[in-house]
């Protein structure tokens, strides 16, 4: 199986995490300012990741990184999320990139798998929370960085 995971970083966290999660499954990684609509098709799982900024944005490079995901054909594609967030300064916009990137690529045809639970986390509101999960990986290094690793295993273990 081919894997693909494309993140965008500016603390280097997301980038970080993004590793683990290409060295569990074996995966190319991608830059998101490096990506092109080949490498949102070719491969059979798609990942991507982002941090959530300020009250709810995408990272940076993913603000025109979404255009280049707009012109790719990913109807019937499996795409898994994953995002970083803070709970605590950020309680009501709790990984709302990720919240974001779903919407994008469900628009496109995408089937998203990996949604998590969100029992473990403490915030007030989210859009990457449907039907009471999360719709994929959320981490939160600011406050939860010693559970990152085991959510980190047991995510790509059920996306696989």
């Amino acid at each position: 199986m081919t894997v693909h995971v494309i993140y965008g970083s500016d603390s280097g966290r997301t980038r970080a995490a993004a590793g683990k999660i290409a060295a569990k499954l074996d995966a190319k990684i991608i830059n998101i300012s490096d990506a092109t609509a080949a490498d949102f098709e070719g491969c059979d799982l798609l990942v991507l990741g982002s941090p959530t900024y300020g009250e709810g944005d995408l990272q940076a490079d993913w603000e025109s990184g979404v255009d280049v995901l707009g012109e790719a054909d990913l109807s019937g594609k499996r795409v898994a999320l994953f995002g970083l967030g803070d709970q605590s300064t950020y309680p009501d916009s709790f990984a709302d990139a990720m919240g974001t990137l779903y919407d994008a690529v469900v628009a496109k045809g995408a089937e998203v798998v990996g949604f998590t639970d969100t029992k473990g986390y403490e915030f007030e509101g989210s859009t990457a929370v449907r039907d009471g999960q999360f719709v994929g990986l959320v981490l939160d290094q600011d406050n939860q960085a010693g559970k990152s690793e085991k959510r980190i295993a047991a995510w790509t273990s059920q996306i696989l």
